[in-house]
């Protein structure tokens, strides 16, 4: 992984994931062409090729498709507290630090890794986003800024507000079947260069590819 201080406006991404030196990382993986914002803090998660993220972003046990793009302040799966408990306090699970055990509470750390959010490829994330736990977001899809996303989103559709409800689909179901089908996101590098231009135009794209 690459580290970049402030990029230029002229730095050029590459193969190699850029990752900015402000960013806290644990036990993640990032694919060709991603960038990583600042003040990122991503734990246990996995990003497709092409991906980027924004500043300020946190992503909790998630795996994130190719082409997304996260902008800043998101927040996927977020920390959860114990509401069931006689106290929601992090103390309960986070013993060690409080002195009030020698090891933390495992099965809660494990409840958390299990509901992993599944974000599909060339999602669009807005401002300030939050995607709660457990939740699957289709591809293509967009989320407003500032959304509170707590069910499942289907692929190519708009989903806003608190909670997140669907406000409109950007294509017809059959336009979206067919663009699921062709799969752009996994051609691989040289078939995009190729093809750069076609993926402005929908219709065009749809006819040439989608028979």
């Amino acid at each position: 992984m690459s580290m970049i201080f402030k990029p230029k406006k002229d730095e050029k991404l590459s193969i190699s994931p850029s990752i900015h030196n402000s960013s806290f990382i644990i036990d993640s993986y990032a694919g060709a062409w991603t960038s990583i914002g600042e003040r990122n803090k991503i734990i246990e998660s996995k990003f497709g090729d092409y991906t980027y993220t924004m500043d300020d972003v946190t992503v909790n046990y998630s795996e994130i498709g190719k082409f997304c793009s996260i902008a800043s302040h998101a927040c996927i799966n977020p920390v959860q507290h114990p509401m069931d408990r006689v106290t929601q306090h992090h103390m309960t699970y986070r013993k060690v630090d409080y002195g009030f055990g020698d090891q933390d509470d495992h099965e809660f750390f494990d409840w958390r890794r299990t509901n992993r959010v599944k974000i599909g490829h060339d999602v669009w994330i807005g401002h300030g986003a939050i995607i709660m736990k457990g939740v699957e977001i289709g591809t293509g899809s967009v989320i407003g800024s500032g959304a509170v996303v707590t069910k499942d989103v289907e692929p190519y559709t708009i989903a806003a507000g608190v909670p997140a409800k669907l406000l409109k689909r950007r294509f017809s179901k059959e336009t979206a079947e067919k663009l699921l089908k062709i799969a752009w996101w996994d051609w691989p590098r040289e078939k995009l260069e190729a093809h750069f231009e076609e993926l402005n135009d929908t219709e065009a794209f749809i006819r040439k590819f989608g028979s």
